[in-house]
């Protein structure tokens, strides 16, 4: 018994020995660089996050948005950090086949791929779009058959509200296709219906004074990007003639803008006699002693 424990002593004794002078400079060795890479990508995902904050524009929401993706971005690589970590602990000190649990990892990963495939497309797709910055929080849009104003990105969904108040709760796997109506910024398009009669360079001439006055107001100012555009005759229907207006404004200023050049172009034309155009009217009857 005691010659049977010398022998086991001897044994582990010889493997400590031979693996603490073998081996364990390699456990150290990993060990410290994966501690400088977790340092490193905490590091970078700092400076992003940081850099998006000096930002000049969205300020906060775009900010918002980097520390997701940078989250995500850092719990992805801390993951595989120790993944790997592990696997070369395992076949670099410890010689054990990492081969069995490789195959193993993989069957698993691809049985949890097919159960939850709509999460990982979610989620894939969310991360193109904050990082592409496709749309923002407080940005109109329309997707997936709906339309509305973004409240919430995350990772597997965006949150619309519309017009009416209802909330549109959208998987990001739906999202194909986006129309962001408030990117950089908007236009303002109104067809201003005048009667045939009137002179065409008078209204035009007209319509651009009324532009011009709005542009140059500094309520407005700040809502315009450039001075509304007069196109000209747009289309000639019966006893009216439509002009074309178009302005640029910021993202969301549109609909203030247009109503207030609207109420400008009525003033004007009141004041300077210019006739609006009438709707065409279909009288369905019969003839007298018909």
């Amino acid at each position: 018994m005691e010659e049977q424990f010398s022998s086991n002593w001897h044994y582990w004794h010889n493997y400590l020995v031979t693996w603490t002078r073998d081996r364990a400079p390699k456990l150290v060795l990993i060990l410290v660089l994966a501690f400088l890479f977790v340092r490193l990508l905490g590091l970078i995902t700092r400076k992003l996050v940081a850099m998006s904050e000096k930002t000049p524009g969205r300020g906060t929401v775009r900010a918002q948005q980097v520390r997701t993706v940078t989250g995500v971005i850092r719990s992805i690589g801390v993951f595989l950090i120790v993944f790997f970590t592990g696997m070369s602990i395992l076949n670099d000190a410890f010689n054990i086949n990492i081969a069995p649990l490789l195959a193993s990892a993989g069957i698993a990963g691809l049985a949890i791929g097919f159960g939850a495939q709509t999460l990982v497309k979610d989620v894939i797709n969310g991360f193109f779009i904050l990082v592409e910055d496709q749309f923002g929080v407080g940005d109109a849009i329309r997707t997936a058959g709906v339309s509305g104003t973004v409240e919430e990105i995350t990772m597997r969904r965006t949150v619309l509200r519309d017009a009416d108040g209802t909330v549109h709760i959208v998987p990001n796997s739906a999202i194909q296709i986006v129309s962001n109506t408030t990117r950089d910024w908007s236009q303002a398009t109104l067809h201003v219906a005048v009667d045939y009669i009137e002179n065409s360079d008078r209204v035009v001439e007209l319509l651009q004074e009324t532009g011009h006055d709005l542009y140059n107001d500094p309520i407005f100012k700040a809502d315009l990007v450039a001075e509304p555009q007069v196109h000209g005759i747009e289309r000639v229907r019966g006893p009216e003639v439509d002009y074309l207006v178009t302005v640029k404004v910021r993202p969301g200023k549109q609909y203030g803008v247009s109503r207030e050049l609207r109420r400008r172009i009525k003033e004007c034309f009141e004041k300077n006699k210019i006739k609006a155009g009438a709707p065409v009217q279909v009288v369905f009857g019969q003839l007298p002693g018909s």
